[in-house]
């Protein structure tokens, strides 16, 4: 149903330190950079995630409710996605576990340098 979603950023080269490290722990690299934007998606396919200044020069700012969720190939890359993104400037929304979703959904979230909400899931067994 969707083609892409984009958050906003004000500091870029700071975003893709973070998204390199968050999503690169889940098997997604970034695709297209230049100064007022970073893509990502799976290697060699197309863009499904974009990171860019707000085209109304506007301060990027976080929308209340939004959350991006990424598709995790298992619950160690859930892990690493939490772990990577922590040390990589994320702020913790909870970390790793089983959520009540789904009898195998296992989850962890993060807020991004910028406040933007993100969030990793597997649906396998363990």
């Amino acid at each position: 149903m969707l083609s892409y979603v984009t958050v906003g950023s004000d500091d870029i080269e700071r975003a893709a330190l973070f998204y390199d490290a968050a999503l690169g722990a889940l098997g997604y690299v970034r695709l297209y950079t230049d100064p007022r934007e970073i893509g990502y998606g799976a290697p060699g396919g197309p863009i499904r995630f974009w990171v860019n200044r707000p085209y109304d020069a506007l301060p990027a700012s976080v929308g209340n409710g939004s959350m991006p969720c990424f598709e995790a190939p298992s619950r160690a890359a859930v892990d690493a996605f939490h772990a990577d993104g922590l040390r990589a400037g994320g702020r913790d929304e909870g970390a790793p576990g089983l959520r009540p979703y789904g009898r195998v959904f296992y989850a962890a979230y993060l807020r991004d340098p910028d406040g933007n909400k993100l969030s990793a899931v597997c649906d396998a067994e363990a």
